[in-house]
């Protein structure tokens, strides 16, 4: 089943492109025509490169990685976070700071700190600082957050990213091209689609198109969620039954024992009682 429909992508204005004047021409090839000096894109593109996009960000997360979202654009934030938060991704919603993927190190020390301050206001070491030194703290502390709270709790670097406007957000997409890690983005058509290895032609900017877009993406993931916990509970039974079967194989193993020897003894019994009458038989003959 189609994960959209032209009727959804048409009510949600993914086909809009910029003015022709802005164009990139390397985005000639999702660009269907022009009308009244806009672009506008190409919908059997979107559609192909959307199921392409959705089925490959599937196995990603299938294989148990982590996908940042990238939108720090004032209409794509608040949708974006919102959706990754959906499904417990990592996401930059405010500004990207330059090395959060090449000097991740860094960047993790950074989240470190933000993990202390909280520890200082649980353990009671926050009140007894100078009302100074507690307002510096809570600066601070409200600084991270607001840069790095969605990204709390990425212990390593993602295995792909998905960003709303390759334009916008382009040192998060070189960063990504030195690291090897693969990229998915709504590209409109003032974008250069060429560094992108998953785009989908369409309008971002308007907030219904990226809204239709997100959801299509975290619905693939969340696929991919649901069928990693299945194939994980299957695998648990199956562990469950060899360590069952393992446990019930030495008791099945005396069962089949335990009648053999009965039969044995059972066999023994009438050679052993003729053994002894024959012993019997010289003692009798030497008392007559």
């Amino acid at each position: 089943m189609a994960r959209t429909t032209y009727d959804e992508l048409l009510d949600a204005g993914v086909h809009f492109g910029h003015l022709t004047r802005k164009w990139d021409p390397k985005m000639s090839q999702y660009i269907f025509m022009e009308r009244n000096g806009i672009h506008i894109i190409d919908l059997n593109k979107t559609l192909s490169k959307v199921e392409e996009a959705a089925a490959a960000i599937k196995q990603i997360v299938k294989s148990g990685r982590k996908v940042l979202f990238v939108a720090t654009k004032k209409q794509a934030k608040d949708i974006v976070a919102e959706y990754a938060k959906s499904v417990n991704m990592p996401f930059v919603t405010e500004r990207w700071l330059g090395g959060m993927l090449t000097n991740f190190a860094t960047v993790r020390k950074s989240i470190k700190k933000m993990s202390n301050i909280d520890k200082l206001t649980k353990d009671g070491t926050y009140s007894i600082l100078s009302k100074k030194e507690r307002l510096m703290i809570q600066r601070e502390r409200i600084k991270l957050e607001t840069l790095l709270g969605g990204i709390a709790d990425l212990n390593r670097l993602p295995a792909a990213l998905f960003l709303i406007d390759v334009k916008k957000e382009h040192i998060g997409v070189s960063e990504a091209l030195k690291l090897n890690i693969p990229t998915f983005a709504m590209v409109d058509t003032n974008s250069d689609p060429s560094n992108i290895d998953f785009p989908i032609p369409a309008n971002d900017d308007a907030t219904k198109s990226i809204s239709l877009i997100t959801g299509i993406i975290i619905k693939a993931i969340e696929e991919g969620l649901e069928e990693r916990k299945r194939e994980k509970e299957d695998e648990a039974e199956k562990e469950a039954a060899v360590a069952k079967a393992k446990a019930d194989a030495p008791e099945a193993a005396a069962a089949e024992k335990a009648p053999g020897e009965a039969g044995k003894r059972a066999r023994k019994a009438p050679v052993e009682a003729a053994a002894a009458i024959e012993d019997a038989k010289p003692a009798a003959a030497d008392e007559e």
